[in-house]
């Protein structure tokens, strides 16, 4: 059957993909767009299914929040360009909500809703795009922050009387704190690094010439000094720096931070308590 341009250019503004490349697939298809949408999706999948040796360094982070729940992913591309691009930004919503609706935790793997989503964004850019992570957190309160330009971001979950506003000041101090907590509190840090830490500044302390029970005490204060530097209740709140006090003094009584999460485009790994 002919096949009009306008057919055409209809499947090319809705896929992306050339106006040869349509035409082929709508005169396969007989004139069907959603089937031609279907052979294109497949033909050209394998197209990018070779690419995937590419290395995909680039990507955007999105958040999605509901009653209770928040998630953050990470989307990857190999270009910069492609990951500012208004569909890709759009896709890496649509796969935040539904990791949102999924399990909670993390996860690695794509659900088939996830794949259709990479696949339509593989068509229309042909870059190797592929879905990095995502996790879920579950807490009475929850509160998330992607940084402007899509490449940090963070969710937190907490209980108590805990507002929006400071749900999210959280998260964003999450996001630029520098050192990243690791952890809330001191029972949460890595015990082996809490005891590094602690030997470390007992040495130093012995290698100025220190006794033993002097060094120990100045130990003692620079662990304390280097637990308030590394956790997420004693840093000091960024969105509040002038007034130079900790998280925790401005933490509602009763309540709680239970558990954190902060992602980086390109990172190999996430920050969780």
């Amino acid at each position: 059957m002919a096949i009009s341009a306008k057919d055409v250019m209809a499947l090319r503004a809705r896929t992306g993909v050339g106006m040869m490349e349509c035409k082929k697939a709508l005169a396969e298809a007989d004139g069907d767009s959603a089937k031609a949408i279907e052979i294109l999706r497949e033909k050209l999948k394998g197209k990018m299914d070779e690419r995937t040796d590419r290395a995909a360094g680039e990507g955007a982070l999105a958040i999605a929040k509901g009653d209770g729940a928040v998630a953050l992913i990470e989307l990857k591309a190999e270009s910069d360009f492609t990951a500012r691009n208004d569909a890709f930004v759009a896709a890496a919503q649509k796969i935040a909500d539904l990791v949102l609706a999924g399990d909670e935790g993390e996860t690695t793997t794509a659900t088939p809703e996830i794949t259709e989503e990479v696949d339509n964004l593989r068509i229309t850019t042909k870059e190797n795009i592929s879905f990095a992570r995502g996790i879920k957190l579950v807490g009475s309160k929850v509160g998330g922050y992607v940084h402007f330009d899509r490449k940090t971001g963070s969710v937190v979950a907490g209980e108590g009387d805990l507002d929006d506003k400071l749900m999210s000041g959280i998260s964003m101090h999450v996001t630029a704190s520098v050192p990243t907590p690791m952890g809330v509190d001191q029972d949460s840090l890595p015990a082996d690094k809490v005891e590094a830490a602690k030997q470390e500044a007992i040495q130093e302390a012995k290698d100025s010439g220190k006794p033993d029970e002097i060094a120990e005490k100045i130990a003692t204060g620079k662990l304390r000094k280097w637990v308030d530097d590394n956790s997420l209740m004693g840093q000091i709140y960024l969105p509040e720096m002038d007034a130079k006090k900790p998280i925790r003094d401005f933490m509602p009584k009763g309540s709680k931070i239970t558990a954190f999460v902060r992602y980086q485009v390109g990172e190999t790994g996430a920050s969780e308590e």
